[in-house]
């Protein structure tokens, strides 16, 4: 027992003390009488408590509060099924390489083994898709362990890590003496590096050589708030500049750099490519889409992903931003960088892009009913601003959002990532909304997507923050009907795929936000505006055409 002339602290405190000392100024969370010391030290730390509906929205919403404010994001979540409600969220902030701490609850260490309420083996069955998962042994620990969890999160790539606190451990109360609460900015490390110089240097001579190069900017561009650096380095050299995930919005729409639909084409025909913060996975065709006749370099935060399933011919292990900024440095004064050379290449491009374009062009103003697809996202991006966060939830629907979506700035453009999760939607708006209140936030939902974790609307009418919500509505999972239709034939292509025609526009409205339904594309723009100018929650009911498919999906190899 503890002496009582000493001062106490309580485990459940000492966790708050850390998480306010990593910078945490909100948890997610869904209660639960394992966690709630959590909570009354969150309390005293001026931490702010968002409960949600479900431990998935939790999760997601610790994940996208961490790409938008560059901080890691925190979920509090209860034993047992609390836990495992959360692994889908840890999973997606895995494979999306987003830092983040999920803490869980655990029985009593003096119940262990013994079947416990909700005791489950949490630490086994996080560790594979985490970078760090352990149990809090000791009250003392607390905080220490918490802080440990949280540099972890940052060991080559950035990705979640997990907690698991025993009840007693929690609750019980030790000498703050005894406790260590690791200060501030002084157990972390800078994780930055700029790369071998040597690399630096000869990559530098291959742009400034290069004929035909192309530059694919990924998520770490944003990841490590590598804008200027990427800009920079485009512009001085005179590179035809791709972008992907969160790397979307490094350059403006319009910009003579930007390019998005003569990728393809590029990589087919380049004599230098550069692949920056994204692995070669599917979306990359496993790096079999690059020219087997080009010279592939890859700059990456972490050592496993360079090389991995394409052989490269440079590979870089390093921040993009600090990375890309040295490369610029060394090749300046060099002939000009290459940059003059360039102009012939560039405008092959552009006539490829528009060439793309005009074949989309009357899909993308089709005034059919039920309203094509291209349509919806086309008026979609018309609506957003430089101030919007712009969030893709769903398949079909959001495949089609990814070739006509151009988001105005970096940061704003939000998907689930390479995990492909369905129902990030909602939990991202939520992380949106609170991290930038300042910015407007316009979702893309798939009807099927958005019924995953739809019911957390209830928590942004709650909480009071203000979206524009767009549900492209086919009553159906229509990114696995057309391979069930390419696979076995159009009479079983309605198989297990097929959802009712829900008014999500009632929806909103019964939870206490705008709704609206459009089922004519001229419907499609003052709704939206209807919308924004609601001040609410809102969700635009939109039919669209269910048989049809985006290329990215009828390209999907898994349907050949």
């Amino acid at each position: 027992m503890p002496d009582d002339t000493q001062d106490v602290i309580s485990g459940g405190h000492l966790v708050a003390k850390a998480l306010k000392a990593e910078g945490i100024d909100r948890i997610y969370t869904l209660c639960g009488g394992h966690i709630i010391d959590i909570y009354d030290g969150c309390v005293d730390e001026g931490i702010e408590v968002v409960d949600v509906r479900h431990e998935q929205v939790a999760a997601h919403a610790a994940d996208g509060y961490a790409r938008l404010t560059g901080k890691p994001g925190c979920a509090v979540v209860t034993a047992g099924p609390g836990t495992t409600d959360a692994v889908t969220g840890v999973a997606n902030a895995f494979r999306a390489e987003s830092p983040m701490l999920l803490i869980g609850g655990q029985g009593a260490r003096t119940q262990h083994k013994m079947g416990s309420l909700q005791d489950l083996p949490h630490v086994d069955m996080m560790s594979p898709i985490t970078k760090f998962a352990a149990t809090v042994p000791d009250t003392a620990r607390a905080a220490d362990m918490v802080s440990m969890a949280f540099r972890e999160c940052y060991h080559g790539a950035p990705g979640p890590s997990f907690l698991e606190i025993p009840r007693d451990v929690l609750d019980a109360k030790v000498p703050a003496s005894k406790a260590r609460v690791p200060r501030e900015g002084a157990y972390r490390a800078s994780t930055r590096s700029a790369g071998d110089p040597e690399a630096i240097e000869k990559l530098a001579d291959l742009l400034v050589h290069a004929e035909r190069p192309a530059i694919l900017l990924g998520s770490q561009v944003w990841t490590t708030r590598g804008t200027e650096a990427a800009v920079e380095l485009v512009r001085t050299l005179n590179i035809p500049a791709y972008m992907n995930g969160a790397g979307r919005g490094t350059l403006p729409p319009g910009d003579p750099h930007h390019f998005q639909l003569s990728r393809r084409y590029a990589f087919s025909h380049a004599d230098v490519i550069v692949i920056v913060g994204t692995p070669f996975d599917f979306r990359m065709g496993y790096g079999k889409r690059l020219s087997p006749d080009a010279t592939v370099v890859q700059i990456d935060l972490d050592y496993r992903t360079v090389g991995k399933n394409r052989d490269i011919d440079l590979g870089v292990v390093g921040d993009a931003g600090l990375v890309l900024r040295s490369v610029t440095e060394a090749a300046s004064g060099r002939v000009n960088g290459g940059a003059s050379r360039r102009k012939e290449w560039l405008d092959e491009l552009r006539a490829a892009e528009q060439t793309a374009l005009d074949k989309r062009l009357p899909q993308l103003r089709s005034d059919a009913s039920p309203i094509h697809p291209y349509r919806l996202v086309s008026e979609i991006n018309d609506f957003l601003t430089e101030d919007s966060v712009y969030i893709g939830d769903g398949g079909d629907i959001v495949t089609f959002s990814g070739q006509v979506v151009q988001p105005k700035s970096p940061g704003h453009w939000m998907d689930p990532g390479p995990l492909g999760t369905l129902g990030v939607g909602v939990p991202f708006v939520l992380a949106a909304k609170q991290a930038r209140p300042d910015k407007e936030v316009v979702a893309l939902f798939g009807d099927g997507a958005f019924s995953l974790t739809g019911w957390d609307f209830e928590t942004l009418v709650r909480y009071d923050l203000p979206f524009v919500g767009i549900v492209g509505n086919n009553s159906s999972m229509n990114q696995i009907r057309y391979g069930q239709a390419a696979k076995y034939g159009k009479e079983r292509e309605r198989v297990g795929n097929t959802l009712g025609d829900v008014r999500y526009d009632e929806f909103a409205r019964m939870l206490g936000g705008h709704g609206e339904e459009v089922r004519d594309p001229a419907d499609i723009g003052p709704a939206l505006r209807r919308a924004r100018e609601s001040g609410k929650p809102s969700l635009v009911n939109v039919w669209v055409d269910p048989d049809a498919y985006a290329p990215g999906t009828m390209n999907q190899t898994m349907y050949k």
